[in-house]
């Protein structure tokens, strides 16, 4: 500790008498924190909304893309190389009214229906559960099943349970037999509802938690397969929600979920451009992405008080900026334009996250392919990896990793009066003893110089990648699919046993040291 004083007070003493206004410091503390970056945090996010399931993962038998079945592979090949952990999936609003049973056996017998969130398209059921775990094993990553709460019962709950984790005699086990897998499947994290305070059923923080209490009790551990129940949590600032589900539930359930969506206007009505937007319309919409350093810090407050121990993880299995529909689309359908300004809206999410890794265990980006801040864009044979998905090829290098500890004084990004942080950051060390550290600068205009103090980490060597473009509205699109990728980095110099780097503006930069 008071090696990290010492620092901090050198830091100011070196910068006080300067015009600090594109200089930074930063100590990392090479100790070990016993706090692991949980590769869960990683998780992604697929709903039976617009295009996500239906010509995106799951696509028509006739379409001139490798497939198995009728899963797109070029996709999954995709979000391989990023080693998602998991993936959420039915929903969202789509799972509070989703009934399992109309998604197994013959497609030919399964029933249709209406779905009602998501522009009152036919829902065929051809991608229900059995495809769902098919996928996940192509990817190689866990499920995570959100149940019905809103329009279910318990008994469909724990049935749905049973039929994917029971290795015993039973009806369920008999019917997942009948429908081609004699093996359960294990699958571990299960939502108890969704939003149960909106769209899964208008319910108040004391009904819902008796009915959190209900549906658990009646779903039940098999064999290797110890359940994760996440309990629906708060939406942005109710921390009154998690205060009530703290109180009422407990250790009764192993996480509880968080969503926040930066809407860059902050007007739901009109939430902005995925592209055109102005400098002051990028500085408003940064400033609020960074609120979610706050909503952790005040949700984790009211959770400690309950779970001073931090058992109880938080998740939050919906994150990610929200903005208007592109021009032309069905606007049910939440299809919008992936740019830069997106992707560092991601990457100072993800340092937010580390930040607070000690409770925060799971997060699910919404959403996977072709709806909201989405990581892939496809146009029937096409594909399109956005600046986003980038940012998750940049950061897989945390997953698992130990958080360092870290404190940095940083230049304020200022417009028109207002000022945020110009730079966030997160270090971490990965098994093999490889520290990386992440940069992320908000900055519009301003390269940054970085003074790094490593303490007592030995290291030769530095490599790094970069993130950026010309202009913070800059896309990839299917014509022009590798305008915003990453880039090597070569401004991090090693000046004894310091870092020196120099960060263009509007930039991700990853730097690994050996």
């Amino acid at each position: 500790m008071n090696k990290v004083i010492t620092c901090v007070v050198i830091v100011f003493t070196m910068y006080g008498k300067v015009n600090a206004q594109n200089e930074a410091t930063l100590y990392v503390d090479g100790k070990k924190s016993n706090i692991t970056i949980s590769r869960h945090i990683y998780g992604q996010f697929a709903e039976h909304l617009g295009r996500s399931i239906y010509d995106g993962f799951w696509v028509d038998k006739n379409l001139n893309v490798q497939k198995q079945g009728r899963i797109r592979m070029d996709i999954v090949e995709a979000l391989k190389k990023i080693k998602i952990p998991n993936l959420r999936w039915p929903g969202g609003c789509f799972a509070d009214e989703y009934h399992w049973r109309d998604g197994i056996g013959p497609a030919k017998d399964r029933p249709k229906m209406v779905n009602t969130n998501w522009g009152g398209v036919v829902e065929d059921n051809s991608f229900g559960t059995h495809e769902f775990l098919e996928l996940c094993k192509l990817l190689n990553c866990e499920p995570y099943i959100s149940a019905n709460v809103g329009s279910g019962t318990p008994d469909e709950m724990s049935k749905w349970v049973e039929y994917l984790n029971f290795d015993g005699l039973s009806p369920m086990t008999e019917l997942r037999k009948r429908n081609g897998n004699a093996k359960p499947y294990h699958v571990s994290f299960w939502g108890v509802g969704n939003e149960s305070w909106g769209c899964g059923g208008n319910m108040t923080a004391e009904y819902y938690s008796n009915e959190y209490r209900r549906y658990a009790t009646f779903a039940k551990d098999y064999g290797n397969a110890k359940l994760k129940k996440i309990a629906a949590g708060a939406s942005d600032f109710d921390y009154n929600w998690t205060e009530t589900m703290m109180k009422n539930v407990g250790h009764r359930m192993w996480g509880l979920s968080l969503h926040y969506y930066t809407i860059p206007t902050g007007n739901w009505g009109k939430k902005g451009s995925a592209t055109g937007f102005s400098e002051q319309e990028y500085f408003n919409t940064m400033e609020r992405a960074l609120r979610m350093d706050e909503l952790l810090t005040k949700h984790i407050a009211v959770m400690d008080k309950y779970d001073p121990k931090r058992n109880v993880a938080l998740v939050v299995d919906e994150w990610g900026i929200w903005t208007d529909v592109e021009a032309g689309t069905n606007p049910g359908f939440l299809y919008q334009q992936n740019s830069l300004r997106d992707a560092l809206i991601a990457a100072s999410t993800l340092n937010i996250f580390h930040k607070h890794a000690e409770r925060v265990k799971m997060a699910n980006l919404a959403q996977t392919v072709n709806v909201l801040q989405a990581l892939i864009l496809t146009e029937k044979e096409k594909m399109l990896l956005t600046p986003t998905y980038h940012v998750f090829d940049l950061y897989k290098v945390h997953q698992d990793a130990e958080l360092l500890d870290i404190k940095f004084v940083s230049p304020d990004y200022s417009l028109n009066g207002k000022k945020i942080p110009a730079l966030n950051f997160s270090a971490s060390k990965d098994i093999n003893g490889v520290v990386n550290i992440s940069i992320v600068n908000l900055d519009a205009t301003k390269e940054i110089s970085l003074t790094t103090d490593l303490g007592d980490l030995k290291w030769n060597d530095v490599s790094g990648e970069l993130l950026t473009s010309a202009n913070l509205s800059d896309i990839n699109t299917f014509e022009k699919p590798d305008l915003v990728k990453l880039q090597k980095f070569s401004k991090a110099t090693k000046n004894g046993s310091q870092l020196l780097v120099k960060i263009p503006p509007h930039a991700i930069v990853n730097l690994s040291l050996k």
